[in-house]
């Protein structure tokens, strides 16, 4: 599963470079982002009329950060049948579940991160992250709850970099293929199957050891 992540003020600007964003435009807070926190999450442009538009310069001309990606922020979770919030769904079948079809098929999302965390069983804390220390880009979904837009993240089988902590984790977009993912159904099908990147990882009590 995917329930925290981390972003550095310094990825900003290779966020920026990375999918070629105007100059500033990316601008989030640094630190941990937890569900029913708002961080920026980067969506296709939509024109007046709700549909996605590579070329859009109407009506939210400020939102269009460059090249057809819109940067806004977004609240974490969708409200469940039962109230509780749901924030992961299994990209096996996301396209299959009533509730995540239609935002599947029509407004997917990317969150930029530094890197996330996850639990082992002797509940410690691991964080994961690439091993050029570039940042990654979690793959997701957003629709409409509670009189919000509000994203869920894709989770997907875990690979051998992350399957000894645990069984899934956040299906992630190579920075080529964010704007594929964002406009094009066909291709964000294909990625949703696809094979996720080996990632490097430490654990909190090798951190204290260091001291």
């Amino acid at each position: 599963m995917c329930a925290r992540y981390y972003f550095w003020k310094k990825t900003s600007k290779m966020v920026e470079e990375d999918l070629e964003l105007d100059m500033g435009s990316f601008d989030m807070l640094e630190g941990d982002f937890t569900p029913a926190m708002a961080p920026v999450v980067l969506t296709a442009v939509r024109n007046s009329a709700g549909e996605e538009d590579r070329d859009a310069t109407g009506e939210d001309k400020s939102a269009d950060q460059g090249n057809g990606i819109r940067v806004t922020n977004m609240f974490w979770g969708l409200e469940g049948k039962d109230k509780k919030l749901v924030i992961n769904a299994r990209a096996e079948s996301a396209l299959d579940k009533q509730m995540f079809a239609d935002s599947m098929a029509h407004r997917r999302c990317v969150m930029p991160a530094e890197g996330f965390y996850e639990w082992d069983r002797d509940k410690n804390k691991v964080t994961f992250y690439r091993s050029d220390k570039r940042p990654i880009y979690l793959a997701g979904f957003y629709g409409m709850s509670n009189n919000r837009d509000s994203f869920v993240i894709l989770t997907t089988k875990a690979n051998e970099s992350m399957i000894k902590v645990h069984d899934r984790m956040p299906l992630m977009i190579e920075k080529g293929r964010v704007r594929d993912w964002l406009y094009d159904i066909d291709a964000a099908k294909e990625m949703l199957a696809m094979d996720m990147p080996l990632l490097e990882s430490k654990r909190e009590y090798e951190q204290l050891s260091l001291f």
